[in-house]
């Protein structure tokens, strides 16, 4: 399979290193990760693409060899698409933006925000901002499911999630889900980027300056502003690709995604939590050829 080079580039005067997978005239996939990974979380999914696509994988902000502000402010959604903006102007885009976890958060606004960057949209075990922020406030399952952000957002919660060689974090990492694939040389590639300076406090930054609601379990949340249905809409062909064993992000949590996105494809995968793309990348990437075949001109 095809091997990665790493690249670095100045996005918006600030430095950011990525992964490229395959031929430089290819089409292009932008793989953005989500919490606690970096940019090799790819390595599975793009190596089996890299036949037939240009597969890019950022560190984004905060995470692995890219830059990694200390300051909370510096992690809003807007800060973070403007990022991957940039990367994708300096890639000839628009790309076909792939998302998993926080990598969705970023997907989804570039697919709302800056729809002139993105052609298609594949979001895996990620959620929309609006079904998102609904179940949050709800005071149901996912409401439970979800109090560790609420930990995360304190001051000093990297501290603890460091200790004792990362045991707190790989704990948060395998919280009710399979890590079998998390082999002890990859733990090491793991710990080694999480071991950065500043990189850990930047990673929880990202938590911090979101603006979600959690509400208490039971305790429904009665004042949170609406958000606009047209200002969220996904307009390029999404496709949905969800592992059906997540336990951090639950089903209910993409019921009504089709609201905010006309051109919808949703794939369930079977025996696969919220690390789907480590436990079922032939799957993975299979889908997402098919989806991209089928939806390009």
């Amino acid at each position: 399979m095809a091997k990665a080079t790493h690249h670095t580039v100045e996005l918006n005067g600030h430095s950011f290193h990525y992964l490229e997978w395959g031929r430089s005239d290819a089409p292009v996939l932008l793989f953005l990760h989500g919490f606690p990974e970096y940019s090799g979380a790819w390595t599975e999914v793009a190596e089996r693409l890299a036949d037939r696509f240009r597969c890019i994988a950022p560190d984004q902000r905060g995470f692995g060899r890219s830059w990694a502000p200390a300051e909370v402010e510096a992690y809003s959604l807007r800060e973070l698409v403007g990022d991957m903006v940039a990367l994708i102007d300096h890639l000839g885009g628009p790309v076909t933006v792939v998302g998993h976890d926080w990598g969705a958060a970023v997907a989804y606004g570039l697919a709302m925000f800056q729809p002139q960057h993105v052609s298609r949209l594949v979001i895996i075990n990620g959620v929309h901002p609006a079904p998102f922020q609904r179940e949050l406030a709800a005071g149901g399952e996912q409401t439970s499911a979800s109090q560790y952000i609420l930990y995360l957002r304190f001051e000093g919660s990297e501290e603890k999630l460091a200790a004792n060689d990362f045991d707190g974090l790989l704990k948060l990492f395998s919280a009710k889900m399979d890590l079998g694939w998390m082999t002890p040389e990859r733990q090491k590639l793991y710990k080694a980027e999480w071991s950065r300076p500043g990189r850990l406090r930047g990673m929880i930054n990202w938590y911090r300056a979101s603006p979600l609601k959690v509400a208490e379990p039971g305790v429904p949340l009665r004042d949170v502003p609406a958000l606009s249905r047209d200002r969220l809409q996904v307009r390029c062909p999404h496709l949905l690709i969800w592992g059906d064993g997540d336990t951090a992000l639950l089903p209910v949590c993409i019921e009504g995604l089709e609201e905010y996105a006309g051109d919808l494809t949703v794939r369930h995968v079977a025996g696969a939590d919220h690390w789907i793309c480590h436990q079922k990348p032939e799957a993975v990437a299979g889908l997402i050829r098919s989806f991209v075949e089928a939806h390009t001109e």
